[in-house]
């Protein structure tokens, strides 16, 4: 059984900070969201509600690129709740770029008849609130929705994901060889969606679509726990 994942955050009482949290938020949904409670660190994973979580995005940097769609599903160890997963392209406040249409295939027709993300914030939060996050990679989910946040309501939130990408970095320390063991053949490991999940036997999804990269990280999530961890593990130990 592998140890902890660490972070910035690791050492958070995020328990205490959501009840903090929700006296000082002035938004009804953040308010909600923190209301909602944050299971205690102690907590095995197989008692607490995750939602794999996913945004494509216009870029790489929330400050001057968008979310255009959101992906997510429900699920615990025992199983992912498709019939309540959810999948919205939303409207991106700049115009989206040829380039991004061919990596997402999200069409400029498809944007200009979506809703800005402001008007579906209700649905958002519904899905999000007294689940923990799962994300393949945090520094878009978090970020973005910060972002977005910050630029509609003037509020954000602080909350633990618990970061597929990172618990595959936790584990292989040594994916990057060395210029010598490059000379002797050595490979890198990647740490990629796809490839992890290959490490796994899990099938190969299509890639860049939110709910399909959701799903595909929803079960990432459930091999690395039965091969890695245990059902036991608490939860304190894989968020970040």
């Amino acid at each position: 059984m592998s140890d902890s994942i660490k972070s910035g955050n690791s050492k958070q009482d995020w328990p205490d900070n959501y009840r903090k949290a929700a006296e000082k938020a002035k938004d009804a949904r953040i308010r909600a969201f923190y209301q909602a409670g944050c299971p205690d660190p102690q907590t095995p994973i197989k008692e607490v509600p995750l939602v794999a979580l996913d945004f494509e995005t216009t870029g790489l940097d929330a400050d001057h690129h968008s979310i255009i769609s959101i992906g997510l599903v429900p699920f615990t160890l025992d199983g992912i709740q498709l019939g309540n997963a959810w999948h919205q392209i939303v409207r991106p406040q700049l115009p989206l770029q040829q380039d991004t249409v061919t990596i997402h295939g999200i069409t400029h027709s498809e944007i200009e008849r979506a809703p800005d993300l402001a008007d579906v914030l209700d649905t958002l939060f519904q899905h999000l609130n007294g689940r923990i996050p799962v994300v393949h990679y945090r520094n878009i989910e978090r970020p973005f929705l910060n972002t977005a946040l910050q630029w509609r309501l003037k509020e954000q939130l602080r909350f633990p994901v618990i970061d597929t990408m990172a618990i595959e970095a936790h584990l292989h320390p040594n994916r990057n060889p060395s210029r010598w063991q490059q000379l002797m053949g050595k490979q890198p490991i990647s740490i990629r969606l796809a490839d992890s999940r290959t490490r796994y036997g899990l099938p190969h999804y299509a890639g860049h679509n939110a709910l399909i990269d959701a799903i595909a990280t929803a079960e990432l999530l459930q091999a690395q726990v039965q091969h890695h961890f245990s059902s036991d593990t608490p939860i304190g130990d894989l968020w970040v």
